[in-house]
């Protein structure tokens, strides 16, 4: 090696790993391949974390393009598998594939290597991943490739056999390798398919594969089927195993066990054919083959074919379950058929069924099996032979059990006939010997007394089989059951039955023996000495080398690879010795003699015959010495026993050789390695009569120990049971249960049969006469309950009081210590503890309850009436109440599904019901329960959701019950879940959490609550106070019980708000502060290093002090370095989720297929993603999402779902990426992760569109093909989800680009997907119709051809969206939809005139109508004026950022609602108008689209019929409605400005438009809204950023339109108070944020200047508009807005030409141009009597003045004098016809009013009170061209409101009932209502004319609203051309005085003073109060002539009112 690449290894060795391991320089890489295998093999702890660190690399350096470096990086995998655990599976699936992909195509050593590494990822149980790796290896084109596979699955198969490698998806590979081109590759799956003949046998293996292969296949393999001899058996052990076999030999050796031993424990089960064959539906087939009609036909032949095609259909090996119960009926009547073919037939159909179906065939076997029984009377042979197979058949496939035919077996053989009870008893015998024995010992009681009656039948047949059942009992179970019922049979029937079984037994150990030898294998500790050997698959082929057995390949201790050494606990040592006989056979005294040989001397013998007691103690005494001196004692045990047992025998009577013979027993029962059980039972009798004698007692008893010792103590009992109960002498009885006392506490109960001795002293001890006994046995309790504790109590229900209150008594004096009470001896025999059943550590016994689990149990837990389902819950405590509350977990699975439904009941005392049953169950099944109840508690803590407080305290219950039996880490992932449901509720939260904080405080440590972690820090940050308390004081608990640094390292599943809390409680157990102090102390680097060695170590060792030298201890110094390494944890948190600094996203995009049409992924596309998703995504992240795991894809969505808001642009990024794992998400169609999925989806998009973000091209052909073919997934629930997912995305992407892949879903082959894409094409056609072009509505014709399709909810789809279309376009539609047939023609004919039908009910308008009306509002905005271009003011050069601005949204809006919750599932449309306004108020612009289509709607059929009730509901929304939009035009605007379509700013202007083309709509506006409504239009045709949106010159034109509009048929008083307010500088925040070059003074004044235009505009029209308008309230503002200006300001501004005051000026000039002096009347509203005089009042004189000189008005005096003068006197002609003249005019206008409905009553009150200020003017003279019928209603009206107003009434408070007739032959001019103050400005008083000081007139200098006070000051008016000189204003008292003079002039009275005023109205104040006054004067008696009368009443009276209201003192000073 040269200098330079010494140099270059020597840097590079200084980079990271994954540097080095992909370098460029293969050299490099080479290095660090090497380096890597030396690291590997160094680490000896499979937890050290530097194995998940290293995982990940391995998946490139694998597929390495050198071979030597690929070579070197295969190295070190295998030493990176050797040292690490099951958990590197993480890693499995990635390496596996690029192991696939890469290496087994390579040089023969790389391949073995590689088929090294998967061996060892099989050993580290990654098998599923590996087989996945294999179908995807077995598919490679190359057979270079395949044979490597095929070969590494059968050494797999052949080392870890069939328990390891599920024989089942080798089966489905091998199909296609049969006919595969390459020889070599069909040869090697030859190899394997004869491996998997060894492991599931011959028969299986034929039935599945040989009907895929060719013939020439078959016969070769026939072949080679017949070299395959013995069982398999593994040969190497998965590492879990292996980590345990160091136990596992210390154990064999301590017992001794050899190798016989060993292969006889580890003989491997045969696999179930049935479950290795997938399940044939035969119901859909049987249905279509008319089997129905069949059977009911009347000809034989024709029932006969029908049953057997289903005898054939049910021939298959598995049937998939179903309803099958019609069938069965239906056969149990045809095995009756008069017709003995179809009954056979019918017999044999069902033996099928129960092969194929088993226990699902359980219910129907028992309701046809009476009527099969009761067929075996048929002789015919046919007919006995189905039975028979079809009774067997049923047995065998489990449908039925010894246990549930036994009453039909009771009955059977009970039939008269003989042939029916003899079969019968040949059935039950087969089903005994088919048992195994636990069954048999359950059942013998019941089938033995059949048996017996049987033996006295008078049929010999009968006899036989009842001998045969007998003898197969027998048998099985041995003869004790059968020792009574023998006694009974003479002597011939018991020698008869003796021999039975000796015949049948005879030949049973032979067959057993042979079985584990016949297959000898290789074991695993020999083969690990030698290197991994590679064997191929075709070598198990004749002619190839034959390998008996694969050696193993693990590289390590020869410790770890033992194999065989471990036994599978002491149930293997049962099986091995359960054939020792425990009855000793007879033997003779000489027999004995002649056996025993030079044991013991034959004189000693001789002497223990001897009658001299001396001689026989002698003798026993030198017994004993000769036995004591044997070496070898174990041969000669069985002899020495027999001999002491018959000299001097049990029957001795001399005391002192009986203690000698018993102590000899024990000597050689204590020495004795084994001591057969064959002695005990010899010596046991004579022992027990022994413990009763006082003076042999002790030497007795000390015996029962020993024989405990050797035998264990269970064997002891079981015998002195029965001895003790037949005994006639109390004493033994009594004695022999104090011993028991004595053997419980040396022994303990873990070597009895608790259920038999506790039997024993209920009906034994307790029952005995003695008392002694009594005694003795209630001790005996107290020392069970000593260990078992007080559910022994259970079991003595039936005892009597007195009895049951003296064990009370004894159990109180023996507490219940449990585990700590420890034998005190040991048991040599290793089979004692596997002899116990139902006792040991699970103390007492359990009975099995699954009998009594009836299908009518469950039934009725599944009834409508819920008292049956009541009755069926108690039943279920019942029934564990009857078992003592001691149950087994045997067939409680389907009682736990029935009790989970109940669960969900909606009687809420049947869910407290069934808590309490569950309570009961768990606590009586104790540990068991957990598996037996599949998850129930997840429903039992969904209980804690109910409302019900009971409800919850009997789940709190049930839990308390569910922890006292299993252990609370059992739990918690179930409670962890549950945590997170949000319908668990804030009640149900806080409970769970309270009832945690309580377990958790009886508990110091507790790891597993590290999985509350997570849901407890969301609750501390929950609504509910309650919640968050209780999750706190939980979070103290975890904290204690795990510690502060595990709860550091786990804090990296928490973000948001819930982080920050967690870190601020930890600050108070000391850890967090520590962190960060140690984290600042760290040099920058060193952090990192750190981390990466104990990042992911253990902290127990530090936490407790420990100082161990164990391999996963790193630091030996305490905790320091932990929490440095927790804040790494933590940083991994603080990193960003997604990394977007390398996004390659234009390339990505480049490579993306763009096709409608959807295609699953394939491979090196899920590839290509998950390299994606791991590069770009954080890891926590992407190791979620790409788990196999769907709860961690759960986990990894709601990640993204939480940090949504803020990751919205780097996901923008990684788009492609995301959508691509949702398309994967989609295809793998797992429920749980599509809801999450489509949970998440609408708020993704919907954060998309508030970023301004469309989908692009390549994004939308990534995801749209599969969301659309998905629409029509099975599940209803997803279907919906999908359907508005959809929809959000037409209206947020595009409908025109969504289109093209709808109309692809229309010819997908899932007619789901078909019928949801017609219905979408009708939803764009509805909402998005004029988006989508005519190019593409010729697309129709897809949907068209849909109308002949077979399905009809297609058809119907279709044609439902033809029939929108037909309403969108109408009869154009024909143009779209292609050719059709005259079916297809007249089908959707119909529908299209339904459709018009349809339509034409609701008031919808004609077809296509709506688009005609769409078109025409396009061209009226393309082409209407623009106003804003007139003025010449809108700028569109500047191109400043998009600023917002404060957005005036009226108080009414705010209040009327609560805010609408957003909608999470798209934009789905309103319902009604009022959600519709709803939508628009608090809706996104996007979304209030939908609401404003709706309004729209609704506006288009009001205007269709005007005077319908429809336009009346409107108008008492109109108000709200513009409010709604005036608010919403800011919105839509400034969202368009950010990036988005305009589309929702047309719709809201053209919403407004449509609302403003009707008047009454448009008049029902009030002005606060119409003046919001016009500065915001206003503003925005100002805005400069409104040219560059979307569409920007077209949304211009759209507002001056709707601005002119809003002009010409808005309320024109309310236009015109509105524009002279604006007339005022705006609020700078309505405007959005100035740019720098432009200020708010220039802005202002073009804002002015675009409101003189409007004000120009409506004051041209003021002539022909006069009387429409409310001069009072017009003038006010005029005054309102000269007031605040001031004099100094009006003189200022004009001199500056100022355009709004020149407005101003301009408006009160036409209006006193077109009033001339009844101006004045109309100033009610304007403060004329104020100190200084308002403005208005001198510039109304100036223009009456200006006006008179220039002729173009009519002066009521001389030009230098004002109206406020009198010239009556010296002028009064021209005064008295301008009267007249003003007089016509007002009553013209009033006649008018009176002409409309609407303003009928307010022109007769005005009326009236013409009447009485001119009574004798004749108002009828006017009326001669009126209609008779017009006059009459005007007489009448004048008539009511005369008795109206002598009742004080005014008019608004009595309307007309009627309108009246048309008055005029001129149609009436329409007006608005008038307010009140305008209604009554007529009759506020006389005027009063003053004359006016042509020198000086006074002028307030200010005017303020909230300041009604004003200075006074004198201001001179300084010359101006516009004021003509002499101009003045007069003063207060001028007025006074001028009013007195006009009015005794009217009157005539010489004396003013004494004339009472008159008042012929209420004031303003009244009228504004709403209370009318009392003061009401009579008319004046003495009316004025009508020659002089005065100019202008209405002005006088208007003054007059307020000078009497200003000496009144009732108006306020201003």
């Amino acid at each position: 090696m040269s200098t330079e690449d010494e140099k270059l290894l020597k840097e590079a060795k200084k980079l990271p790993w994954e540097d080095r391991l992909l370098h460029k320089n293969w050299k490099v890489r080479n290095d660090a391949n090497i380096d890597l295998a030396a690291l590997c093999d160094g680490i000896t702890d499979p937890k050290d974390p530097r194995i998940r660190e290293l995982g990940h690399f391995f998946k490139k350096t694998v597929a390495d393009s050198n071979a030597p470096v690929q070579d070197k990086a295969l190295d070190a995998l295998i030493a990176y598998l050797k040292a690490a655990d099951a958990d590197a599976g993480r890693f499995a699936k990635e390496v596996c594939d690029s192991v696939v992909a890469k290496c087994l195509t390579g040089r023969p050593k790389t391949v073995e290597k590689a088929q090294i590494v998967f061996m060892l990822w099989v050993e580290l149980e990654a098998v599923d991943v590996f087989l996945d790796s294999m179908e995807k290896a077995i598919k490679n084109k190359v057979a270079k490739a395949v044979v490597p596979a095929i070969d590494v699955m059968f050494q797999a198969l052949s080392e870890f056999g069939s328990k390891i490698v599920p024989p089942k998806r080798i089966l489905k590979m091998l199909p296609e390798l049969f006919d595969h081109q390459d020889q070599n590759v069909r040869a090697s799956s030859k190899g394997l398919t004869l491996e998997l003949c060894r492991w599931i046998g011959r028969d299986p293996v034929k039935s599945i594969l040989f009907e895929k292969m060719r013939d020439t296949m078959k016969k070769e393999l026939e072949a080679e089927l017949a070299n395959v001899t013995g069982v398999a058996k593994p040969t190497r052990k998965i590492r879990s195993e292996q980590d345990k076999e160091p136990e596992q030999e210390v154990e064999a050796e301590a017992s001794g066990s050899g190798p016989s031993e060993e292969s006889a424990a580890e003989v491997p089960q045969e696999i179930d054919e049935y479950e290795l064959v997938d399940p044939v539906d035969i119901l859909t087939p049987l249905e279509k083959s008319g089997f129905w009609n069949g059977v009911k036909a009347t000809k034989w032949s024709e029932r006969k074919d029908a049953v057997a095609e289903l005898t054939k259909l049910a021939s298959t090996k598995r049937i998939a379950p179903g309803d099958f119960s019609e069938i069965c009926r239906t056969l149990k009547k045809l095995i009756t058929d008069v017709n003995i073919a179809v009954a056979v037939e019918a017999v044999q159909a069902i033996g099928n069924l129960a092969t194929g179906l088993r226990t699902n065939f359980s219910a129907s076997s028992r309701f046809i099996l009476p009527v099969l029984l009761e067929k075996l009377k048929e002789k015919k042979p046919t007919m006995t032979e189905a039975l028979n197979n079809t009774l067997q058949a049923i047995h065998k496939a489990g449908c039925v059990t010894l246990a549930d035919i036994v009453e039909d077996v009771k009955v059977a053989v009970k039939n008269k006939v003989p042939l029916v009870r003899s079969l019968t008893l040949n059935w039950v015998t087969h089903c005994i010997e088919t048992s195994n024995k636990a069954v048999i010992l359950k059942v013998h009681k019941d089938y033995v007394p059949i048996c017996m009656e049987c033996l006295n039948d008078g049929t010999p047949d009968v006899r036989d089989a009842a001998f045969s059942v007998l003898a197969a009992i027998a048998k099985s179970v041995g003869m004790r059951p059968l020792e009574k019922s023998l006694e009974k049979l003479d002597d011939v029937r018991r020698k008869k039955l003796s021999e039975m079984i000796g015949v049948s037994g005879g030949g049973a150990p032979t067959a057993g023996a042979g079985a584990p030898s016949s297959g000898g294998t290789v074991s695993s500790a020999e083969a690990s000495d030698g290197g991994f050997v590679r064997r191929s698959a075709a070598s198990m082929l004749s002619g190839k080398k034959p390998i008996s057995a694969a050696p193993a390949a693990k590289k390590a201790a020869p410790a770890k690879t033992v194999a065989g050494k471990k036994a599978d606990g002491p149930s293997q040592t049962k099986k091995v010795e359960q054939p020792e006989d425990v009855e000793p056979a007879e033997m003779s005294l000489d027999e004995i003699e002649s056996r025993i040989g030079s044991l013991i001397q034959a004189d000693t013998i001789t002497q223990l015959k001897s009658a001299a007691w001396k001689e026989r103690l002698e003798a026993i005494t030198s017994v004993k010495e000769q036995v004591v001196a044997l070496q070898e004692l174990d041969k000669s045990v069985e002899i020495l026993i027999r001999l002491l047992c018959a000299v001097p025998g049990w029957t001795e009577k001399n005391v002192q050789v009986q203690q000698q013979v018993i102590e000899v027993v024990s000597h050689i029962a204590s020495t004795a390695s084994k001591f057969p059980k064959k002695c005990v039972v010899l010596c046991i009798g004579g022992i027990c009569e022994r413990v009763a004698d006082i003076k042999t007692r002790a030497q007795a008893m000390k015996c029962l120990t020993t024989f405990s010792e050797a035998v264990g103590p269970g064997f002891i009992f079981e015998r002195m049971f029965k001895i003790m109960k037949e005994h006639k002498n109390p004493k033994v009885l009594s004695e022999g249960l104090l011993w028991m006392v004595s053997a419980v506490e040396d022994f303990g109960v873990g070597h009895l049969k608790l259920k038999d001795l506790i039997d024993f002293c209920k009906d034994t001890g307790l029952q005995s006469s003695a008392a002694a006994t009594r005694n003795a046995t209630i001790k005996l309790i107290g020392a069970l309950h000593k260990y078992v504790g007080p559910d022994i109590k259970a079991f003595l229900s039936d005892v009597k009081p007195a009895l049951l209150s003296a064990v009370d008594a004894e159990c109180e004096k023996n507490p219940f210590e449990g585990a700590a009470a420890a034998p005190k001896k040991t048991v040599k025999a290793t089979d004692s503890v596997s002899s116990v059943s139902g006792g040991g550590l699970d103390s007492l016994p359990r009975e099995d309850i699954s009998g009594k689990i009836t299908p009518a149990l469950l039934k009725g837990l599944e009834s409508n009436d819920w008292k049956a389902r009541l009755e069926s819950i108690e039943a279920v405590s019942k029934i564990v109440d009857e078992a003592n509350k001691r149950i087994q977990p045997t067939g409680t699975v389907e009682l736990f599904g029935a009790l989970r439904a109940r669960l969900y009941d909606s009687n809420k005392n049947l869910i407290t019901a069934t808590l309490t049953s569950i309570s009961a169950l768990a606590s009586a099944m104790g540990p068991a329960v957990e598996k037996a109840s599949k998850g129930i508690l997840s429903d039992v803590i969904k209980c804690l959701g109910d409302n019900k407080k009971s409800t919850r305290e009997s789940t709190l219950t049930t839990l308390d019950a569910w922890v006292a039996v299993t252990h609370l880490d059992k739990m918690v992932p179930y409670i962890t879940a549950s945590l997170t449901d949000a319908k668990l509720g804030a009640e149900g939260r806080k409970d769970l959490f309270d009832w945690l904080s309580r377990q958790l405080t009886g508990l110091a440590e507790f790891p597993d609550a590290i999985q509350l972690l997570r849901p407890v820090a969301v609750a501390m940050t929950d609504k509910s106070a309650d919640v968050r308390k209780a999750a706190e004081a939980c979070f103290g608990d975890i904290v204690r019980v795990c510690g502060p640094e595990m709860v550091m390292k786990n804090v990296r599943d928490i973000q948001g708000p819930a982080l920050a809390i967690v870190l601020e409680r930890l600050k108070t157990h000391g850890a967090f502060p520590e962190v960060h102090e140690n984290t600042r102390t760290v040099p920058a680097g060193q952090p990192l290093k750190t981390g990466s060695k104990i990042g992911k170590s253990n902290g127990h060792a530090s936490r407790h002090g420990s100082r161990s030298v164990s391999s996963r201890a790193v630091s030996a110094k305490g905790s320091k370095p932990e929490p440095i390494m927790s804040v790494q944890d933590i940083n991994i948190q603080s990193q960003a989720l997604i990394n977007v600094r390398d996004s390659n996203k234009a390339e990505r995009e480049r490579i993306v297929v763009r096709r409608s049409k959807f295609e699953e992924l394939r491979v090196e596309q899920i590839q290509d993603l998950e390299n994606d998703l791991m590069k770009y995504f954080r890891e926590d992240l992407h190791r979620r999402l790409l788990s196999t795991d769907f709860k961690k894809q759960v986990d990894g969505i709601e990640m993204l779902h939480r940090a949504l808001p803020t990751i919205a642009k780097d996901l923008i990024e990684v788009i492609d990426i995301l959508l691509k794992w949702f398309v994967l998400r989609f295809c793998e169609s797992n429920t749980s992760c599509l809801l999450k999925v489509l949970e998440f989806l609408p708020e993704f998009f919907d954060t998309l569109r508030n970023e301004n973000y469309t989908l692009n091209e390549s994004e939308a052909y990534i995801f749209f093909p599969c969301l659309v073919e998905k629409t029509g997934h099975n599940i209803e629930k997803l279907r919906e989800k999908i359907r508005e997912l959809m929809k959000q995305l037409i209206h947020s992407y595009s409908a025109a680009k969504t289109f093209p892949f709808i109309l692809e879903g229309l010819r997908s082959r899932n007619n789901r997907t078909r019928i949801e894409c017609a219905d979408l094409v009708g939803y764009l056609l509805d909402n998005n119709g004029s988006e989508i072009s005519n190019a593409q509505l010729k697309s129709l014709k897809d949907v068209a051809s849909l109308t002949a399709e077979r399905d009809g909810d297609l058809r119907k789809a279709a044609l439902n969206c033809l029939a929108t279309g037909y309403k969108i376009f109408g009869d154009d539609i024909w143009n779209f939809v292609g050719k059709l047939t005259e079916a297809q023609k007249s089908m959707i004919d119909d529908r299209f005139k339904y459709k018009a039908r349809e339509m034409n009910k609701r008031k919808e308008g004609m077809p296509g109508e709506a688009r005609a009306a769409a078109l025409l509002r396009r061209s009226v905005r393309e082409n209407g004026s623009d106003l804003a271009e007139q003025s010449g003011e809108v700028s569109r050069s500047i191109s400043g950022p998009a600023f917002t601005r404060d957005i005036y949204t009226p108080p009414e809006a705010q209040m009327e609602r609560h805010p609408m919750a957003r909608p999470s599932g798209g934009v789905v449309g309103p319902t009604d108008w009022n959600e519709a306004l709803d939508i628009i108020t608090y809706g996104s612009p996007e979304q209030s689209v939908e609401g404003m289509k709706v309004v729209c709607h609704e506006l288009a059929a009001a205007t269709n019929d005007p005077e319908g009730s429809l336009m009346d509901e409107l108008i008492k929304d109109a108000d709200k409605l513009v409010s709604c939009l005036a608010a919403k035009v800011a919105n839509t605007f400034d969202f368009s400005l950010r990036g988005a379509s305009s589309r929702s700013c047309k719709y809201v202007l053209n919403t407004l438009m449509q609302t403003f083309q009707n008047k009454r709509l448009a008049h029902a506006v009030n002005q606060r809204t119409l003046d919001n409504l016009i500065t915001e239009l206003l503003l925005w045709l100002l805005d400069e950023r409104v040219p560059r949106m979307d569409d920007g010159s077209q949304l211009l034109k759209a507002l001056n339109v709707l601005m002119l509009k809003i002009l010409d048929n808005a309320e024109r008083t309310s236009s015109f108070v509105v524009l002279i307010h604006l007339l005022k500088p705006l609020d700078p925040s309505r405007w959005p944020y100035p740019p720098s070059n432009e200020s708010f003074a220039s802005r202002n004044m073009k804002f002015s200047d675009l409101v003189v235009k409007c004000l120009i505009k409506l004051t041209k029209v003021l002539q022909s508009t006069i009387y429409e308008v409310d001069l009072d309230r017009i003038l006010q503002s005029i005054h309102i807005y000269l007031q605040e200006l001031g004099m100094e300001e009006i003189r200022r501004r004009a001199g500056a030409d100022d355009k709004p005051l020149r407005m101003v000026k301009t408006v009160l000039h036409e209006l006193v141009k077109l009033r001339g002096t009844a101006i004045k009347g109309h100033l009610s509203m304007v403060p004329i009597d104020m100190e200084p005089q308002p403005i208005i009042l001198a510039y109304i004189d100036l223009n009456l003045q200006t006006l008179a000189a220039a002729r173009m008005l009519t002066p009521t005096g001389p030009v230098g004098q004002t109206h406020w003068g009198d010239s009556m006197a010296n002028n009064p002609m021209p005064a008295t016809q301008s009267a007249d003249a003003q007089l016509k005019q007002e009553l013209a206008a009033i006649f008018k009013k009176i002409g409309d409905k609407q303003t009928c009553s307010i022109g007769l009150y005005e009326l009236y009170r013409i009447t009485q200020l001119y009574p004798k003017v004749d108002i009828f003279s006017q009326l001669q061209n009126a209609s008779e019928a017009f006059r009459t209603y005007i007489r009448d009206g004048l008539a009511q409101m005369e008795k109206n107003a002598a009742a004080g009434r005014t008019p608004s408070s009595v309307p007309m009932p009627t309108p009246p007739p048309s008055a005029l032959n001129l149609p009436s001019p329409k007006f608005a209502p008038l307010s009140p103050v305008h209604t009554n400005s007529l009759n506020d008083g006389k005027s009063v004319n003053t004359k006016m000081d042509p020198t000086s007139f006074s002028l307030p200098p200010s005017y303020a609203e909230d300041d009604m006070s004003s200075s006074r000051g004198q201001i001179p008016v300084q010359s101006d051309d516009r004021f003509p000189s002499g101009v003045s204003s007069g003063t207060l008292d001028a007025i006074r005085e001028r009013m007195k003079s006009i009015q005794l002039a009217s009157a005539g009275n010489p004396e003013p003073a004494n004339q009472p005023m008159m008042q012929m109205n209420v004031s303003n104040e009244d009228h504004e109060s709403g209370q009318p006054t009392d003061k009401v004067s009579a008319v004046n008696p003495n009316p004025v002539h009508s020659g002089v009368l005065p100019m202008d009443e209405k002005a006088l009276s208007g003054l007059q009112a307020r000078m009497e209201r200003l000496k009144s003192g009732s108006m306020d000073p201003l």
